[in-house]
Order: structure tokens, then C-alpha cells, then sequence
């Protein structure tokens, strides 16, 4: 099972290319939903990373994608440049999931 990251900055990729998981940067729409296309292809790609700003310049897009998609695992994660608490974040995301507030 592979991973990628999609990611606004250079600094994440750099760091997660150092966990050995590859990705790019984009920084308009339009890029990061070409690198995305590109990525949910690999029939091997198991999880698909993007970094908080990067998903939110495609929010609609992704949305569509988690409820059409079985795999990749789309998921969000917040860098240094990020504005939410990951607590909250986490909280978000369960409640979404399955109805259940923390």
C-alpha cells in the first residue's frame, strides 16, 4: 500500500518524504486536483494526504471523492502553516464519521 502527499508547501513534503512517502506541491485548483487525478489512478495508492490549506482549495472536489471513492483513504492533516487544533480536528472528523460526539 502506497501513500502521497498533496501539499501547499515544501517543508511538509520534504518532511514526509523523509517517512518515505512521496507527493508534490500544488498550489491552485487546478494542479492539485490534476496531481489527485493522477494519484487515485495507482491502483496500489492506499491513503491520499493533503495538507489543511491544499484541501481546502478543493474542498467540494475531495468531499465528492470520499463518497465516491472506496479507496484511497482521503485524509487532512494540518502543517505548520495551519490554523485548526488538531484536538478539534479529530473531534470534526469522528462526529462526521459516525454520528458521535466526543
Amino acid at each position: 500500500m502506497k501513500m502521497y502527499l498533496i501539499s501547499d508547501n515544501i517543508d511538509t513534503l520534504i518532511g514526509m518524504r523523509l517517512a518515505g512517502i512521496d507527493g508534490c506541491v500544488a498550489h491552485e485548483s487546478e494542479d492539485i486536483i490534476a496531481h489527485t487525478e493522477k494519484a487515485v489512478a495507482d491502483a496500489e495508492l492506499g491513503i491520499l494526504i493533503y495538507t489543511e490549506k491544499a484541501a481546502a482549495k478543493v474542498k467540494d472536489y475531495l468531499n465528492n471523492l470520499k463518497l465516491t471513492l472506496h479507496t484511497p483513504l482521503i485524509i487532512e492533516i494540518p502543517d505548520r502553516h495551519g490554523s485548526r487544533d488538531i484536538a478539534e480536528s479529530i473531534n470534526s472528523m469522528v462526529q462526521e464519521s459516525i454520528g458521535l460526539k466526543l
